[in-house]
């Protein structure tokens, strides 16, 4: 069991690295075409490890819902959409506090061992991906639609593709490394509690944020 738990966090963390070490292709050159745009997009795969973790885990939810493939895809898109809304200036509101809620709420879901239906898993990753698309047109997108249309949809269509295939490749861990082929196994559970936790750590430290500012204690 212990080799188990240290098998399932080192399969989800290994993703870490492709986010915190990805290389810009374009090496600070300016960016003025769509493949300039695209190589960005696939360059900077996941900003942070709050929507790292929760690309991961939506490939392996998906599992277990009966649209291995088109339940992340509706993350994908929604996640898209956030983003060039925020890009053209329509933002959502507390972004980090729902970032940190769907790590926590699909994590718990996870780990009940309990698998969503098709349709409920699709509305649920897209609410999600709506905030956390706008978090990436807030620190990235906003950047590349100065420099032009054609710039920012290629980094989208780069964004996309890649986060795709992480969430693919996760899911695709789960069920031929560890043989979780059911919402049940005690892999993809253990990856759940993992994800939840930190999605509890961070619900718990944007509320903090939100107490102490109304209580005038923070600046």
């Amino acid at each position: 069991m212990k080799r188990q738990v240290l098998a399932v966090v080192a399969g989800v963390a290994g993703f870490a690295p492709m986010g915190a070490f990805a290389h810009h292709p374009m090496s600070g050159l300016p960016m003025e075409t769509f493949t300039h745009g695209l190589l960005s997009g696939i360059g900077h795969p996941i900003l942070g490890f709050d929507h790292l973790f929760f690309v991961a885990l939506v490939g392996i939810a998906a599992l277990y819902t009966g649209r291995r493939y088109f339940a992340p895809g509706a993350y994908i898109f929604a996640m898209l959409l956030g983003c060039l809304m925020m890009s053209t200036g329509v933002g959502l509101p507390a972004k980090e506090i729902v970032i940190s809620l769907s790590l926590l709420v699909v994590g718990t879901i996870v780990l009940s061992g309990r698998s969503m239906g098709g349709g409920v898993a699709v509305c649920v990753f897209s609410l999600f991906g709506l905030f956390h698309g706008s978090a990436f047109g807030d620190t990235l997108a906003g950047q590349e639609v100065a420099v032009g249309w054609h710039v920012l949809i290629g980094y989208l269509t780069g964004l996309g593709a890649i986060q795709y295939l992480i969430s693919l490749a996760a899911g695709t861990i789960m069920l031929t490394t560890f043989r979780a082929i059911s919402s049940a196994a005690i892999e993809a559970r253990l990856t759940g509690a993992l994800v939840a936790g930190i999605g509890l750590f961070l619900t718990m430290e944007n509320f903090e944020g939100i107490v102490f500012d109304l209580m005038g204690w923070a600046t």
